[in-house]
């Protein structure tokens, strides 16, 4: 909950920061670097994209190091926990 707190108020910061930062000119136009939030999508089919991500992440057996490093990170922390 500490770290979900902590990450949402510098999430909050980052932003306020950036949206400060960027002020309208003189002339009213929005400056340059705002296009940053403005970009084209090229492939719109997000659930197609999670798809491949997925696929990419069996076939090349990360999910294997995932499980077994969550597996060793719960003994660990298991093994050097008091009580």
């Amino acid at each position: 909950m500490k770290l979900w707190s902590l990450l949402g108020g510098f999430t909050i910061s980052l932003w306020t920061t950036i949206l400060l930062s960027n002020t309208v000119n003189a002339q009213g136009k929005i400056p340059v670097n705002w296009t940053v939030l403005a970009q084209t999508v090229s492939d719109p089919d997000l659930m197609g994209q999670v798809q491949k991500a997925w696929n990419n992440f069996v076939q090349t057996g990360q999910i294997w190091a995932l499980l077994i490093g969550l597996v060793i990170g719960y003994l660990i922390r298991n093994l050097t926990s008091y009580g």
